[in-house]
């Protein structure tokens, strides 16, 4: 009866099937974003107004001190997960997705790591670092990977669920005890092992740096006397003295791994390293990381005694980086699990499949592969019968000339140059940029939109030689994803759904649009948020919605891949194909530096040459075999298949693939028919 007391007045009942409260807690998580419900919003009005609706405690509105004096009185919405089913469903109705209810597995009532209070994200379990190895961390945005991170560096005291009684570290020790993690959180509460990081690049990592040249700060960090090194490796000595806040972003986070690199330390964590990178300089920072495990002359540490935990969505590099996986699965933005360490290919493939068999968990119903099948074929029964593009709808062949373009830079009165050769395009057809950054892909994705003239300002022709109207494609419709798009997203007053309303019109109400493209997305889920309260992730994958909605015959797609995890990854490759050529039949360009995105989605390759920044030629559109076969040997690099998914995997290099791909030539083996996405 002592425990029964202690709920909260009016919810000591039953359930439905004559379950205790205590057991019907543990089903379900109710989280309130306090960001979007504050006081004076419509969600917290909605809220006040069905405040002990019921006769109960379900939904209240409770006080705290808060303000720069901490005695200012704040009003805040709480509600309880014992809440009764008419109370959920109205917390559930809450305007703006400030309250979201999600039911739980039922093995979910243990191994709580950390909680973020009543009504906040809950972590299950953590990764298990090991000396010597790296180990990375494989899961959605939003699902705890970063406070993960945070606890294993020592920045975040786990409270093991217990929010309102923190336990002490002798407590979390002892809960752990007998596990590979007693050792490594006793070293890190006694202070015996240093930790650094690499956190995910913000506003705030920047504006910590302000003022600050490049040169001065690696000298100042370089405690394993190796920044020259890194400085040559990276590609950093055109920044040297330059300050950190005028740095690009593959600039930026060049330079943020090498700081990190080059200290010493015992632990190091790297939180997402391959963003803004092209594929040549993901390869590098992959080998800048594994150098960390050689034993390190200049300290004298041996390499087998260093952690090394990394974060990452481009699953190549991940499965070339790490020698172990731990993934993750959840509710985005509500609870985290994490799965027990695995090798790298177990780990991924199991990740794929939606099912860990050492846990004898389900947690997708779908499984991820990258399956061969001919082109412009989804499989997909509702766009066999439901495609209603008619042949005379549908873009024929077009031809443009060889270009030349000159860019100056007026601060530097640097130039660079970019030379097209001539080549075509088809409706059905997907081409891929593939080149390194600063070979003018977005150059050359502009001229094609129209919005940079040309040296040689000769217009399109089709098949019979006929000019096309308009400065090459703009005169047929195109539709443009921009590189940097978030700043004028961000400016947008209103919320995604107004966005889409005012940008697409009718094609908000298309039932095959919403089917095929804003389901997949996710985007109904926010369509009633702010557009400038989105996370980088929900900015691209509206971006790339605006993109697809607009009436086009060419739509060119600068990297969607982007600030998006490894399933949104391949949800936006696959939207991409059905919507552009299986229901469309139009053509697209795409820029992408992700080999599982790139090999998805381009039937076509335009392989770029030359010196980055200063001049590059941008060749005829081959096949994917030549294609890839040119661009991997600029990069002295092979990929292989994985057996089980057909996912791209990068060959470790001098193995024996390695040796014999490159001995035949065939860089990265294609079969007849394309590689997508099922």
């Amino acid at each position: 009866m002592g425990a029964r007391k202690q709920l909260p007045k009016g919810l000591e009942r039953k359930g439905a099937h004559g379950e205790s409260d205590t057991q019907q807690q543990v089903k379900r998580i109710v989280i309130v974003n306090h960001e979007r419900c504050k006081p004076n919003t419509q969600a917290f009005q909605y809220l006040k107004k069905h405040a002990r609706g019921c006769g109960r405690e379900c939904i209240m509105v409770k006080s705290k001190f808060g303000g720069k004096n901490g005695k200012e009185t704040r009003e805040y919405i709480h509600v309880s997960e014992l809440a009764c089913h008419a109370c959920l469903n109205r917390a559930k109705r809450t305007p703006g997705g400030a309250v979201k209810v999600v039911n739980l597995p039922s093995n979910l009532n243990k191994d709580v790591t950390h909680r973020y209070g009543q009504n906040g994200f809950k972590l299950h379990r953590l990764p298990t670092p090991r000396a010597g190895c790296v180990v990375g961390l494989l899961g959605k945005n939003g699902i705890g990977k970063s406070t993960a991170i945070n606890i294993l560096a020592g920045r975040l005291k786990p409270n093991l669920g217990r929010f309102d009684n923190p336990p002490t570290w002798a407590d979390i020790i002892t809960y752990y005890r007998g596990s590979d993690l007693q050792q490594y959180l006793t070293r890190l509460v006694e202070n015996d092992m240093r930790v650094v990081r690499k956190v995910q690049l913000d506003h705030d990592y920047v504006r910590k740096l302000e003022g600050k040249v490049v040169r001065e700060l690696l000298e100042e960090h370089d405690q394993r006397r190796v920044s020259a090194g890194l400085i040559v490796k990276l590609e950093l000595e055109a920044v040297l003295e330059r300050e950190v806040q005028t740095l690009s972003g593959g600039e930026l986070q060049r330079f943020a791994v090498a700081m990190v690199c080059s200290q010493d330390a015992d632990v190091y964590m790297f939180d997402e390293c391959s963003s803004f990178l092209d594929i040549k300089q993901r390869m590098t920072v992959t080998e800048c990381i594994q150098n960390l495990l050689v034993d390190d002359s200049f300290t004298g540490k041996s390499g087998t005694s260093k952690y090394v935990v990394v974060v990452e969505h481009d699953l190549a590099v991940l499965d070339y980086m790490s020698d172990y996986v731990c993934c993750m699965y959840g509710e985005p933005g509500a609870y985290g699990v994490v799965t027990k360490v695995a090798t790298t290919t177990c780990g991924i493939n199991n990740y794929l499949s939606g099912y860990f068999p050492a846990e004898n968990l389900r947690f997708r119903a779908e499984e991820i592969s990258f399956h061969v099948s001919s082109a412009c074929s989804s499989g997909d029964a509702l766009l066999a019968s439901a495609s209603f593009a008619s042949v005379e709808d549908v873009l024929g062949e077009i031809k443009y000339p060889a270009v030349t373009k000159t860019l100056t830079q007026k601060s530097t009165g640097s130039t660079f140059t970019l030379h097209i050769e001539g080549g075509s395009f088809r409706a059905c057809e997907s081409i891929g940029l593939l080149g390194q950054n600063g070979c003018g892909k977005t150059t050359f994705m502009n001229i094609l939109a129209g919005n940079i003239n040309t040296d040689e300002s000769k217009p399109p022709r089709d098949l019979e030689g006929k000019d096309i109207d308009g400065f090459f494609l703009s005169g047929i419709g195109v539709s443009y994803k921009k590189q940097v798009y978030a700043p004028e997203l961000r400016k947008f007053q209103g919320t995604v759904a107004d966005l889409f309303e005012q940008e697409l019109q009718n094609m908000c109400a298309d039932h095959l649009f919403k089917l095929l493209v804003m389901k997949p997305l996710g985007l109904e889920d926010i369509h009633s948020l702010d557009t400038n309260t989105l996370s980088g992730g929900e900015l691209q994958r509206v971006a790339i919605a605006l993109c697809l909605g607009k009436p086009a015959n060419v739509y060119l797609l600068d990297e969607p891949s982007a600030g998006l995890d490894c399933e949104h990854r391949v949800i936006a490759a696959k939207v991409i194909r059905r919507w552009i050529l299986t229901h469309l039949q139009k053509t697209c360009f795409i820029i992408e530096h992700d080999f599982v995105m790139a090999s998805a989605l381009a039937d076509r390759v335009v392989v770029y040459e030359g010196t980055p920044g200063v001049e590059c030629y941008a060749r005829t559109a081959v096949d994917l075999s030549n294609g890839f076969n040119s661009f991997l040997a600029q990069l002295s690099i092979t990929l292989r298949r994985d057996p089980i998914n057909w996912r791209p995997r990068v060959n470790k290099r001098g193995s024996q693939l390695d040796t014999e791909q490159k001995t035949s030539g065939n860089l990265f083996v294609f079969d007849k028919d394309i590689v997508s996405i099922k």
